[in-house]
């Protein structure tokens, strides 16, 4: 196998939205149900606001990256809004295939449907992008005079 060339920045192991995130007692993490997309149930003609929880799992392996670095999780809107970012200090200690990994709850105020964009970044390189989809679906009630 040809030898690995030095690139100065980790290797991205897992970046996931799920419900939930278990940590073992031999720190092994389980991810439970992992999503990609949100149906917003509503009876309104266009979709009303909303809030979806769910929860971020980030894993690097360190590669050549040492010490602590800054992570950036910044979300696009469909419509190409730039929404708030998130920022997160993480520490690399080294070893190549070692490296952090953690998950946090996010409790997100929708708008709008289509396709958000939520691109990760260390350092602000670009590391992945990671498409989340919101969905509107729209029920009609029944005429309880009918």
């Amino acid at each position: 196998m040809p030898q690995q060339e030095e690139i100065f920045r980790p290797y991205l192991h897992v970046a996931t939205f799920c419900e939930r995130v278990l940590t073992e007692k031999d720190a092994v993490n389980s991810l439970i149900r992992m999503v990609d997309r949100f149906l917003v149930p509503g009876t309104s003609e266009e979709m009303p606001p909303a809030v979806l929880q769910f929860m971020v799992y980030i894993s690097f392996k360190s590669g050549f990256m040492r010490g602590k670095q800054k992570v950036i999780l910044r979300p696009t809107s469909p419509t190409g809004k730039d929404l708030p970012a998130m920022e997160f200090p993480i520490l690399f200690e080294g070893d190549d295939d070692r490296g952090p990994a953690f998950g946090f709850m996010v409790n997100w105020a929708v708008e709008e449907e289509g396709v958000f964009w939520w691109d990760l970044f260390v350092n602000e390189v670009l590391i992945t992008r990671m498409p989340l989809r919101v969905i509107y679906q729209r029920m009609i009630l029944p005429n309880p005079g009918i």
